[in-house]
């Protein structure tokens, strides 16, 4: 971790992520635990994007397990995930809030790049977000998450496999401001961009809903521009705070 930033006058902690090692590689396993604590508001986010390398021997993998204190704000923003040729990656990401927690967390996925110019040259990209409701009473399954990707071996990218796209991004949020009325806001504003997006909304589980906004194009920056618009608008109408600037680059 590297030391803590304050970007705006809110409060809001900012930590960065390390990876020492530079890119996973077969076999590798990183393991991430995260508590933000009542009262408590962090923006994680990583150094630079999670690159995957050809992995023969056996697939890499994330498991991350972020739990939410009552009245917490957790925003995840990390950089895209690269996936090379031959590489297969899972990540595993298991979440429990509470009924006044919050959580905004986006990510992106691109295909590395390939000697002879192809692209999906990567085998298998598995990523699941299971995000639990805990209350006095117990904890319950608010909503899962499950993606694979996995392209055929003829490099075939048309309609039925990611749509003729190449990148993904996706954007969960988590909170009891959550409604349809949002859900239509921000597919409005993706409308706006070069993407093909769609929204979905779980049920409401002990006044808590869970909102997931997917997104394919064929650029990272465009992704991450509408990611960043969508998540500017939820930290302006929720807190009064500017679209996130973190200065990286």
């Amino acid at each position: 971790m590297l030391r803590p930033h304050y970007l705006d006058e809110s409060g809001q902690v900012c930590y960065v992520v390390v990876n020492p090692g530079g890119a996973y590689l077969g076999a590798d396993l990183y393991v991430v635990d995260v508590e933000v604590g009542d009262g408590a508001d962090l923006l994680l986010t990583t150094q630079s994007a999670t690159k995957i390398y050809r992995t023969p021997a056996s697939f890499a993998e994330q498991r991350m397990t972020v739990r939410l204190g009552e009245g917490s704000r957790l925003e995840l923003a990390p950089d895209q995930v690269i996936a090379y040729r031959e590489a297969s990656y899972r990540q595993n990401t298991y979440i429990t809030v509470r009924p006044t927690s919050s959580l905004v967390m986006a990510e992106v996925i691109t295909p590395g790049w390939s000697p002879d110019g192809a692209s999906f040259r990567y085998e298998e990209l598995r990523l699941r977000n299971e995000i639990h409701v805990e209350t006095d009473g117990g904890t319950r399954l608010l909503a899962l998450d499950n993606l694979l990707i996995r392209p055929p071996i003829d490099d075939v990218t048309g309609t039925g496999f990611m749509e003729g796209y190449s990148h993904l991004g996706s954007l969960v949020v988590v909170d009891a401001r959550v409604d349809q009325a949002l859900a239509d806001d921000l597919h409005q504003l993706a409308e706006e961009f070069d993407a093909y997006t769609g929204v979905s909304l779980s049920a409401t589980m002990d006044g808590i809903t869970a909102l997931v906004l997917r997104s394919l194009s064929n650029s990272t920056e465009k992704l991450n521009t509408l990611l960043g618009g969508c998540s500017g608008l939820l930290r302006q109408r929720w807190y009064g705070q500017a679209p996130l600037n973190l200065r990286k680059y």
